[in-house]
């Protein structure tokens, strides 16, 4: 299938290389010229312009938008809606706010446009793992893309079924299976990815504080005698292994503490990037609560003026999956 993919940053050019290892044809956009060079010598088609991209695909179009939320995204859905037609495509990948899903979808609606947003899990080991994709949007649109969903997404691997799957039970998709789910209509998408990072932050603060936890019990202010020297990096490796916590950010939380098992090469200031904060005021908006989810977002907040081991482990699990670089 031919796709164009606009934004080559940590996460869209990973996605170019796995879409043309199964065979798809992509056109490429990037204001950085050097990362569209380099794509373009493993395979992918350069273009000098979104305009040159829209000129080049054949109809209907479909192109993918791997930009920072916010502002970028507007500016290049809207740049876009202006040089597509009736029955083209755009699909936001990024971590856009499902409200402004809704509201790119009807502006594009009227211009005979469709648009898909993709809430994109993977970070920068997608190229080889694959990516979940959380999709809203329209259902026709979404079984028109499906070729290129199924490329992106990391198949069934050696994950066990859940039982009762297997006989493929009706009201059940049977793509999240595969790792790509049609969540709903447009925003479903990014709103379910909303809560998946919202949970991420949760999940992440846990370990963090478990592991400040286990790294002070040699503290001289507890009696000798329950003082404990632990190897966080032994005990993070141990737990991978047939525990109930294991999962990827503990892979990647071993692999920080292996390589420095003091974490001096981060400050322990923790971004946040805005699916947290969207998350609790979705929370609030519902009447749910999420004390959990809540704790772990205004953690992130007072990083920024102390900093504990705990936000080291925080710093270091977000560099790991997704690239990300704390402020020293």
């Amino acid at each position: 299938m031919q796709i164009g993919m606009v934004g080559l940053g940590r996460m869209g050019g990973n996605m170019v290389r796995r879409l043309m290892r199964d065979g798809h044809e992509c056109l490429v956009f990037d204001l950085n010229a050097d990362n569209v060079a380099q794509i373009a010598a493993e395979g992918a088609v350069a273009t000098r312009s979104m305009a040159e991209m829209v000129e080049k695909l054949a109809a209907p179009r479909a192109i993918w938008i791997m930009v920072p939320a916010g502002e970028a995204t507007q500016q290049t859905v809207e740049s876009l809606g202006g040089m597509m037609s009736p029955g083209d495509i755009i699909i936001d990948g990024g971590n856009s706010n499902f409200k402004d899903d809704v509201r790119r979808a009807e502006m594009l609606r009227e211009k005979g446009l469709h648009y898909v947003d993709v809430g994109t899990s993977g970070g920068v080991w997608g190229a080889e793992r694959g990516y979940c994709l959380m999709i809203g949007g329209e259902e026709s649109i979404f079984s028109h893309l499906e070729p290129i969903f199924r490329t992106l997404a990391p198949g069934r691997g050696e994950i066990e079924r859940t039982p009762g799957r297997e006989s493929g039970a009706d009201g059940f998709s049977q793509s999240v299976e595969d790792g790509y789910l049609h969540c709903g209509p447009n925003g479903a998408g990014h709103f379910v990815k909303m809560i998946h990072n919202g949970i991420e932050y949760g999940l992440m603060q846990a370990f963090a504080e478990g592991f400040d936890i286990m790294r002070n019990a040699n503290s001289t202010q507890l009696a000798p005698a329950h003082r404990y020297d632990l190897n966080l990096a032994d005990i993070a490796e141990l737990w991978r292994r047939g525990s109930v916590v294991s999962s990827w950010l503990l892979d990647l939380t071993a692999m920080a503490l292996l390589e420095n098992p003091t974490l001096s090469n981060y400050s322990g200031f923790v971004q946040d990037s805005g699916e947290g904060r969207w998350t609790i005021e979705a929370a609030i908006e519902e009447a749910v609560p999420a004390d959990v989810l809540a704790a772990s977002l205004f953690t992130r907040f007072r990083s920024r003026q102390e900093h504990t081991f705990a936000e080291k482990i925080l710093s270091a699990m977000r560099h790991k999956f997704g690239g990300h670089v704390e402020k020293k």
